[in-house]
């Protein structure tokens, strides 16, 4: 018999798949890719929800959660997904949107939280930001550096070894290639970048497929 599963991707705005005019970010992709399994008949039916918001911290994730989890929520199975902390990592007006403590709190708070669903969850890494924006205050007023993104993804790190998650580390594979990966802001991945990231996700949806 096959299932019929759900997908949640919590996350922000590199969730979301701002600034990917032709893919529509990676979770986007994704989601083609497993109708289209279906629809070949091989597989289950993995339905995925993209649930990034632009600009959000996990301050925002911690209030959302469990009406988000509780309103999609499959009987056959649960897989999620949390991309944060290159919003909770930035500078602004001096003040650290979420301090490297909240930020593991919230985490915490949220994983509590899933797993009441699902014990298939997955911690998404940051990635590292272009050298022209690293230590920078861009147009938003924010500042990110690179120093801060080896703090906070640790902190996910872990948290996914303590808990028995998983990591998905998406800024390894950026590293060396930023430049080429990124979009002009230095923040987002242009379409290539998120191409990357789809390409190492799609291992991990295929398990449930």
């Amino acid at each position: 018999m096959k299932k019929m599963m759900y997908g949640l991707f919590f996350g922000d705005s590199i969730t979301y798949g701002e600034y990917d005019g032709v893919f529509g970010g990676w979770v986007d992709i994704l989601k083609r890719y497993a109708l289209q399994k279906y629809n070949e008949g091989k597989s289950n039916e993995l339905i995925l929800f993209n649930l990034g918001i632009d600009g959000e911290t996990t301050e925002g994730l911690v209030k959302r959660i469990p009406n988000e989890m509780a309103a999609r929520n499959s009987a056959e199975g649960n897989i999620v997904f949390m991309g944060y902390g290159a919003n909770d990592l930035a500078v602004k007006e001096d003040i650290q949107m979420v301090n490297p403590e909240n930020f593991k709190t919230n985490i915490l708070k949220a994983v509590q939280e899933v797993k009441k669903y699902s014990n298939d969850i997955y911690l998404v890494s940051i990635l590292p930001f272009s050298s022209n924006v690293d230590g920078v205050v861009v147009a938003s007023g924010k500042l990110r550096t690179n120093d801060e993104v080896l703090i906070y993804n640790q902190i996910l790190k872990d948290i996914a070894v303590e808990n028995s998650l998983r990591y998905i580390d998406f800024h390894s594979a950026f590293l060396q290639d930023k430049e080429i990966l990124l979009s002009k802001d230095g923040v987002h991945p242009n379409e290539k970048g998120y191409g990357m990231m789809a390409e190492i996700a799609i291992p991990i949806i295929e398990k449930y497929l």
